[in-house]
């Protein structure tokens, strides 16, 4: 049995361990962990799955300005690979997805799979004009309007809004803190 919760300060270890597993030390060379620097989740935002007391499966949304819209930016979304096939990522995006339209969020933007996030109903058409501050493949740029129409006819760079780090923090404890 899973339980889909609230990230807690006790998962960074973990969380961090399982960021590691699935996308490797690449993950912090990234566009979108560029947009994530110095800032923390979007409030209620950060997702824990825990099965049998273990940390298996995470995700986070941040908050982005979309050319002129505000947005959510999904990512990354991980599940031990072990796991993989049982359908934890499916219900951690749903219940995420559902958390951010009960938030009064509008839409989300991910750079991933296409295959995989059109089951959401991600599509790269949403996307529009709408451009990342890096290298990125555009094939893989995608988003949902949470709300229907909430990205019609933006255009622009996509960047980070949100609540910052305080400077208080340590730099390792910044980076798993937020």
């Amino acid at each position: 049995m899973i339980q889909i919760r609230d990230e807690h300060p006790a998962d960074i270890a973990d969380r961090e361990h399982l960021l590691d597993l699935c996308f490797g030390e690449a993950r912090f060379t990234k566009t979108c962990e560029r947009l994530r620097e110095g800032r923390l989740p979007a409030e209620g935002l950060a997702l824990a799955v825990e099965m049998d007391g273990r940390l298996v499966a995470t995700v986070r949304l941040w908050n982005v300005d979309a050319g002129d819209r505000p947005a959510l930016m999904l990512g990354p979304i991980a599940v031990d690979p072990v796991l993989h096939g049982l359908g934890i990522g499916n219900r951690l995006m749903r219940e995420a997805l559902a958390r951010a339209a009960a938030l009064g969020h509008r839409a989300v933007i991910l750079v991933g799979d296409a295959p995989y996030y059109a089951r959401f109903g991600f599509t790269r058409e949403r996307v529009g004009a709408l451009c990342l501050p890096g290298p990125y493949a555009p094939e893989r740029f995608l988003a949902l309007d949470l709300v229907p129409g909430a990205l019609d006819g933006a255009g622009g760079m996509v960047r980070a809004t949100g609540r910052v780090v305080p400077c208080a923090l340590p730099a390792e404890e910044f980076r798993v803190a937020a």
